[in-house]
């Protein structure tokens, strides 16, 4: 059984796969998370462009497009929910058929209450879905347009991840043949590269 396990590692790269391939949001609401870094960097490529620095609005509004892309492809290339859940689930039952073990029946479905019912929605839609997006769109503008001052180590480690994180998107997205989330996740990788460089051009005073 050692074996099998050291020969199928599907498992161990399932979560970062589902990462990479986002899922398709359901509802209005839903839609602020995607959308609201194209929000915020326009608005901070708006503040860089009114105050003079060209480069960093550039480098912005390159961040917003890609992130735009990938909304797009959210909804129309990337799974449901559902569909996350459902591969999620069948990959789980191969692993434990391939290990002879017998895949456990789904739990019985537990009724919830109307009060219960009204806090998972506020908790789960209002806090999440609605508060969170406000809120990084006014907060990030904001240190988007103060920050980096000028061309550092910790400046490069901040936009090292979001590059990182869109190469590997770039690669998930050509292997399954979705060109939006594929050029959206390039434009996000160029629009960090090209934040750096400005950081160094165009230094804030």
């Amino acid at each position: 059984m050692a074996g099998d396990d050291g020969k199928d590692r599907s498992w161990l790269w399932m979560p970062l796969m589902s990462l990479l391939d986002g899922f398709r949001p359901s509802g209005a609401v839903r839609w602020l998370t995607p959308v609201a870094p194209v929000v915020t960097q326009a608005a901070a490529g708006a503040g860089h462009w009114a105050a003079g620095r060209r480069r960093r609005a550039l480098a912005e509004w390159t961040g917003a497009a890609g992130f735009g892309l990938i909304a797009w492809g959210l909804g129309t290339e990337a799974p449901t929910p559902a569909e996350v859940q459902e591969n999620f689930q069948r990959l789980q039952r191969d692993m434990l058929r391939k290990r002879g073990i017998k895949a456990p029946a789904p739990a019985p479905a537990v009724a919830e209450t109307p009060m219960a019912r009204r806090l998972s929605w506020f908790f789960r839609t209002v806090r999440l879905d609605l508060v969170s997006p406000v809120v990084t769109v006014i907060i990030g503008a904001r240190w988007r347009l103060r920050h980096p001052r000028r061309l550092t180590v910790l400046a490069i480690a901040a936009e090292a991840e979001p590059i990182a994180f869109s190469v590997l998107r770039v690669a998930r997205a050509v292997q399954r043949r979705r060109p939006r989330m594929a050029a959206g996740s390039a434009l996000v990788a160029a629009g960090s590269v090209a934040r750096l460089r400005a950081a160094s051009a165009e230094p804030l005073r």
